[in-house]
This record gives structure tokens, C-alpha cells and sequence, in this order.
């Protein structure tokens, strides 16, 4: 059964005008979309989906704060980089910031991909939160929907996580690739020797 989104915290308030609080961040991925890809982890749910692979995302607590135009230099640095998705969390309770590191990122030519709990409806809906359209315009393609543990897939042919999300694409050059897998994960070792483990599987794992 899908959950009911509640309030987030008050420290959505904290976070400046033109900044992002995120949970983690990796370049070059390929298992969070089609191609190779900047994938970034918004910090904040209410969800608190049973079975969540990210449960470090649950908390709107300032956790890592990095500026939209930092995050776009960042991104564009990375010659491999194709396209960048948002994950959490929920990226949805960002999507102003997001919106404009999205402009940022298509104006130089890559494409723009995000994860949500809540459906495409909902979104579309006068109770979405804070400038969710602003955000939907900018998409390429969106995975919407919670995961319920109940429906889990695990297969190397669905991109999906849970049979009740469904992946919308907006961008119809992109309706190809739509070839990840929900089985994959992949080990990013970082410049100071910590881990990021991602993929459906591995959920988002720092080490």
C-alpha cells in the first residue's frame, strides 16, 4: 500500500537560496539510469518506506550543503557524465534547486533523470510540494512511485525496484534506453578510501 507523504521537517527552511542538502554524490554511474551519469542523493524523506534502501536519507537534518552552481561545475568537470539523476530522499521537497542545476546541466547538453516516491499524479496535483513542475519540466525521465517491499523485484530485465512504480519518459530519445537493471550495484571507491555502494541492491551504502 503506498504511504502518505506528511510534512517534512522545518530544516528544509535552513537550507540557503541556491543550495542543495544532499546525502551522497557519485559521478560515472551506471546503474541509476542510461548511460553514465552524475547521481545525486538529496538528503530528507517522511516516508519512511519499510525495506528503503537509503534510511540515512530519511532525516531533513542539514546533512552535507553544496551550492547548485558548485554541484554544476562538478558535474560538467566530468567528461563521461551524460546525463546526472536525483535520488534521495526525496528529491521532489529540493525541486526549486534542483530545477535550476537541471537547466544548468540540459543547456550543456545532458539529460536529466529522477527518482520519487510519489506518483506522476501527485506531482501534478495542487498538493505537490513547492515547485514540482518547475522540476517535472526539466525531466527526461521519472521514475515515480514508493517502494513496497511487498512487490520487490529483483530482475535483470525491470528498472524498476517495486512492480508499483512505473518509469515515464518524457524525452523520446531516450525511450531505448531505458536498459538498467533493478539486480545491479556498483562499488565507487573514493579519493579518501571510503566506499559508496549503489544500486538497487546495494541501496546507497558509505563505508
Amino acid at each position: 500500500m503506498e504511504t502518505k507523504p506528511t510534512e517534512p521537517s522545518l530544516a528544509l527552511t535552513e537550507i540557503p537560496p541556491g543550495y542543495l542538502n544532499i546525502m551522497g554524490y557519485v559521478d560515472e554511474s551506471e546503474v541509476n539510469g542510461p548511460g553514465c551519469r552524475a547521481v545525486i542523493w538529496v538528503q530528507g524523506c517522511p516516508r519512511e518506506c519499510p525495506g528503503c534502501f537509503n534510511p540515512d536519507s530519511w532525516s531533513f537534518e542539514i546533512n552535507q550543503l553544496i551550492s547548485v552552481d558548485t554541484l554544476a561545475k562538478k558535474i560538467l568537470s566530468k567528461s563521461r557524465n551524460t546525463g546526472v539523476t536525483f535520488s534521495g530522499g526525496e528529491p521532489f521537497w529540493q525541486a526549486a534547486a534542483l530545477a535550476s542545476l537541471a537547466r544548468k546541466l540540459k543547456a550543456a547538453g545532458l539529460n536529466v533523470m529522477s527518482f520519487t516516491g510519489f506518483t506522476l499524479k501527485q506531482l501534478q496535483s495542487e498538493s505537490a510540494p513547492p515547485n514540482s513542475q518547475e522540476l517535472l519540466e526539466q525531466l527526461d525521465i521519472l521514475i515515480d512511485g514508493p517502494f513496497v517491499e511487498s512487490l520487490a523485484i529483483n530482475s535483470p530485465n525491470s528498472p524498476v525496484s517495486s512492480s508499483n512504480q512505473r518509469v515515464n519518459v518524457f524525452n523520446p530519445d531516450l525511450s531505448d534506453q531505458i536498459t538498467w537493471a533493478s539486480d545491479q550495484i556498483e562499488v565507487h571507491i573514493l579519493k579518501d578510501g571510503s566506499r559508496i555502494v549503489t544500486g538497487y541492491q546495494g541501496g546507497l551504502t558509505l563505508t
